[in-house]
């Protein structure tokens, strides 16, 4: 079961991967031992994730000279551009706040409890990495997008993964920038994650939207304290 939620990370990640560095067809991908360095998973991992999009047809395999990208993007993507500063980082979260937020309560409809089983095994994977004094960021980002995946709404899905890099950004922002005590922080949000997953795996869209957005609030919050 780990194993397979490592593999779809990591096979959406090397999608994004190729949509944030603009690879064209016939541009040669990372080679493995790179790309299990890049997203902190062993090399078996990355081989699964390279044969599923082999299989799609996404990408080419030579022998001795590794993976290519197969074809062109066939929808074209907004260009955000990158985050500019401090203010363009409480716009992002806001606009997450809307995004995010509905994702949530689509996942909580979802009928499949794989899909909201993933999202616990994200969420924990993520306490174990804090737990380690890891910095946790690309297993953050897993969670969310677990959650994505379960709205089973493809426009969320494409979009929050369009979106990772600025996700990135803001998190190590918050993180750095927040006031707030490291331990007090991670302890809020851990609470926070917790809220989200007991909602959706309640089924309570509602509450699940409630849980997301109050998160991302938080994160307002713990990056403007005087505001929130």
């Amino acid at each position: 079961m780990a194993t397979t939620l490592l593999t779809d990370t990591v096979y959406d990640q090397v999608l994004v991967l190729i949509q944030h560095d603009k690879l064209a067809t016939g541009d040669r991908l990372p080679g493995e031992h790179a790309l299990a360095e890049r997203f902190s998973v062993s090399r078996p991992v990355v081989r699964q994730a390279l044969a599923r999009l082999r299989a799609e047809g996404r990408v080419t395999a030579a022998r001795g000279a590794g993976h290519f990208v197969a074809e062109e993007p066939a929808h074209k993507t907004i260009d955000y551009g990158p985050i500019q500063g401090i203010p363009d980082v409480r716009s992002f979260l806001e606009f997450r706040c809307i995004l995010e937020g509905e994702s949530a309560a689509l996942a909580a409809q979802s009928r499949d409890a794989r899909l909201r089983a993933a999202i616990t095994a994200r969420r924990k994977a993520l306490d174990t990495a804090q737990q380690r004094g890891e910095p946790g960021v690309e297993e953050d980002i897993a969670f969310h997008a677990a959650i994505a995946k379960a709205s089973e709404n493809r426009y969320l899905v494409l979009t929050i993964a369009a979106l990772v890099e600025h996700t990135r950004v803001a998190i190590r922002l918050v993180r750095e920038l927040s006031p707030q005590p490291l331990m007090h922080r991670w302890r809020d949000v851990r609470a926070e994650h917790l809220r989200i997953d007991e909602a959706i795996a309640a089924r309570d869209p509602a509450a699940a939207r409630e849980a997301m957005t109050l998160h991302l609030r938080s994160g307002i919050g713990r990056l403007f304290p005087r505001e929130a």
